[in-house]
């Protein structure tokens, strides 16, 4: 069975003018010919399956974006092949915009003054979806989320959360075979972040939609993702099951204490106690990334007891955000 997306080999590259400073500056630029190739995207190869939930990560300026803009069609590569649904994205890029659906973090696709049903109505009619099979998405969404109270509110009086939350639920109403989703949960509350990656997994699993998802967001990447592609600098770097990942950084694991005191003031303390382990704290924890091959835990621990009073403290296996900051620093 042939891929959902088949990439070989994608290159993307942008001209960009070498600026130079101050106003006599801006005024030779406007007549420079001065450019350098900046290379976005750089020979970049995968397969997706349909069905899966891929997370596609990196750091900002990673290429991420630029890559999506291709596999939608909006970006031509500069070389390479790409295939989405058999089609090459931006040389049938109608054809290619039928089978997919978009959320691009919080640039909503709804009418803003219109209630969230003519929105989806006007949906129904650019994408020509059939009486039967929009009526079912409705009652779909009605079972998954309880739609309704949103249906007649307009969308300018929604809250963020009910916004993304919509944007989520029209970008798969014609029921694609794909959905790009770039920071589908930013800026929302603990509990919307929850409704939503369960939203998105009931909709995986009962419509077998591809989903691309690009986040900052690890909490997102554990809750709905089994694969995951990791790029920096326009290159491959990771691309595996996401429960292989952290077997590349076995020997970490993570020490978290309970202290007395100011917990700010605690870490720093830490930080120059072990200046090669990675410390932060939030409102109850301190967490200390520990290597085990430099220093086991209990080692670092009863050092820490020597020097402060520790009330509770906990272990655990490294934490995925750590793993991928880990791979950004080795590359």
């Amino acid at each position: 069975m042939e891929p959902v997306i088949k990439i070989r080999d994608l290159t993307k590259e942008f001209k960009v003018l070498n600026h130079r400073e101050g106003l006599k500056g801006s005024m030779m630029d406007l007549f420079s010919r001065d450019y350098k190739t900046v290379r976005a995207v750089d020979h970049i190869s995968m397969d997706v399956e349909e069905g899966e939930i891929v997370g596609y990560l990196g750091p900002n300026g990673a290429g991420k974006s630029t890559t999506i803009k291709m596999m939608t069609g909006v970006l031509q590569p500069s070389s390479g092949e790409i295939l989405v649904g058999g089609t090459i994205p931006y040389k049938n890029r109608s054809r290619n915009a039928q089978g997919i659906g978009v959320v691009f973090g919080q640039r909503s696709q709804l009418w803003w003054a219109l209630p969230l049903i003519e929105s989806f109505r006007l949906l129904k009619d650019i994408y020509q979806i059939p009486d039967e099979k929009y009526n079912e998405m409705l009652e779909l969404y009605q079972s998954l989320v309880n739609i309704k109270p949103l249906l007649h509110k307009p969308v300018r009086q929604m809250s963020l959360g009910q916004r993304t939350l919509s944007d989520i639920l029209a970008a798969f109403l014609h029921d694609p075979k794909i959905v790009y989703l770039d920071e589908p949960t930013i800026g929302l509350d603990v509990s919307m972040k929850s409704k939503i990656r369960t939203l998105i997994q009931a909709l995986n699993e009962k419509k077998h939609t591809t989903v691309i998802l690009t986040t900052h967001d690890m909490g997102d990447v554990d809750a709905l993702c089994r694969r995951i592609v990791i790029i920096d600098h326009g290159k491959l770097l990771y691309d595996d099951d996401i429960s292989n990942l952290k077997t590349l950084f076995g020997s970490y694991r993570t020490l978290k204490i309970r202290t007395g005191g100011d917990l700010a003031s605690k870490a720093r303390e830490i930080e120059k106690m072990f200046p090669e382990f990675a410390v932060k704290d939030d409102e109850e924890w301190i967490s200390v990334l520990v290597d085990e091959e430099r220093a086991k835990v209990m080692k670092v621990l009863h050092e820490l007891e020597e020097t402060m009073t520790i009330k509770d403290m906990q272990l655990e296996e490294i934490a995925t955000e750590d793993v991928i900051r880990k791979i950004y620093e080795r590359k």
